[in-house]
């Protein structure tokens, strides 16, 4: 992590771009409360309890003059002592448990117009906003990233080489969260199929089957509210042929897609540019049955690539793709730097695929033989 006065300045940052949003918008205040917000204001703070939902455990009231942090008598000395909350030039304020919400309900009464991230209907959304500011990384989460994604893919090395057939889908979930937890991340997405499940389903909760010879590994890792997201497939003896040749077609598509990922695109385009590739692959129909990932920050995904939206690409953003055809996905987490895209997530010694696209050439991770 980062230094509290490293911290502190990135705030700062952040605090002078929320305003001038506001003024544009004509708003007095901003209301944060989400997980997702809170970590990106305080410069990685861990302002959650409940894993199970986007509320935060604290509120921050952003005005043109202030900025104030509230949280209750239960949070305060962990959010201080652990975070460092109370160090990022922040107002610093404790309510008791009970009465949990009065202060910023207090604060914005004298507001003449305020918004939030979506938490009070009746306000105006700033959501869209502050997507818009999130995926915009500040030097400091650049770096953070760095060490986000190479906990994820060392998390997913050490899970995937330990799977044996026999072992249910649940035993490996469990090594994979274990992985996960172990290196400080939070394992948000666990997903594992085996076998036909991963042709039958995009999106495989693991499940008690156990695993005969194929297996898919879905890691999506949060540290300090930046999500890493990476995909892994393991084959126990040699591969089938069309196994074989779907595996190679998806990482010709995802080596298309990063490689596509250079300022001036938008995310509309890297969907129309998914579904050129597809087709020149053999396989148009899998466009249409499973999304293509989009830009990453605070969300696993913070833009979806949908068809004609205009959201632009830009340096110093993250990005995880995630073409997949019946049987095959391929997935890691990038960021697009001013010599163009990073891989995060990348596993040494992984079997890979060295594709060449438009003059430039990347390796693609294929299907572990085991």
């Amino acid at each position: 992590m980062t230094s509290i006065e490293s911290r502190r300045a990135e705030v700062a940052t952040k605090l002078d771009l929320v305003r001038a949003r506001m003024a544009a918008r004509g708003l007095d205040a901003i209301l944060l409360t989400t997980s997702a917000n809170l970590a990106w204001v305080t410069a990685g703070g861990a302002a959650y309890i409940n894993t199970a939902t986007d509320a935060g455990v604290a509120a921050v009231i952003i005005t043109p003059d202030t900025a104030t942090l509230i949280t209750d008598t239960i949070e305060t000395p962990r959010l201080q002592a652990e975070e460092g909350l109370g160090d990022l030039g922040l107002t610093f304020v404790t309510e008791p448990w009970y009465a949990r919400g009065s202060k910023a309900a207090e604060l914005l009464r004298g507001q003449r117009a305020w918004g939030d991230d979506g938490s009070t209907p009746t306000a105006p959304d700033f959501t869209t906003d502050l997507r818009d500011q999130r995926t915009h990384l500040h030097p400091n989460e650049v770096a953070r990233y760095r060490e986000i994604g190479a906990s994820a893919a060392a998390a997913m090395a050490d899970a995937i080489r330990r799977v044996r057939p026999g072992m249910t889908e649940f035993e490996v979930a469990a090594l994979l969260a274990a992985a996960a937890v172990t290196r400080g991340g939070l394992p948000i997405v666990n997903l594992v199929a085996s076998d036909a499940r991963i042709a039958a389903f995009r999106h495989p909760l693991p499940t008690d089957k156990t695993i005969e010879r194929y297996v898919m590994l879905v890691l999506c890792l949060r540290r300090y509210g930046l999500i890493a997201s990476i995909t892994r497939l393991a084959h126990f003896g040699p591969l089938p042929a069309d196994l074989q040749r779907r595996a190679v077609a998806v990482a010709q598509v995802e080596a298309r897609m990063i490689l596509g990922t250079q300022v001036g695109q938008t995310i509309g385009g890297m969907f129309a540019l998914a579904r050129t590739a597809y087709t020149e692959q053999g396989y148009p129909e899998a466009i249409e049955e499973h999304h293509q990932g989009g830009s990453t920050g605070y969300g696993s995904r913070e833009v979806l690539a949908r068809p004609d939206d205009p959201t632009p690409i830009a340096l110093h953003q993250a990005f995880a793709w995630n073409p997949s055809v019946r049987g095959v996905k391929s997935e890691d987490t990038m960021l697009l730097g001013p010599t163009g895209p990073e891989i995060l997530t990348a596993i040494d010694g992984w079997p890979t695929e060295e594709i060449t696209s438009d003059g430039h050439t990347i390796a693609r991770p294929l299907i572990l033989e085991r």
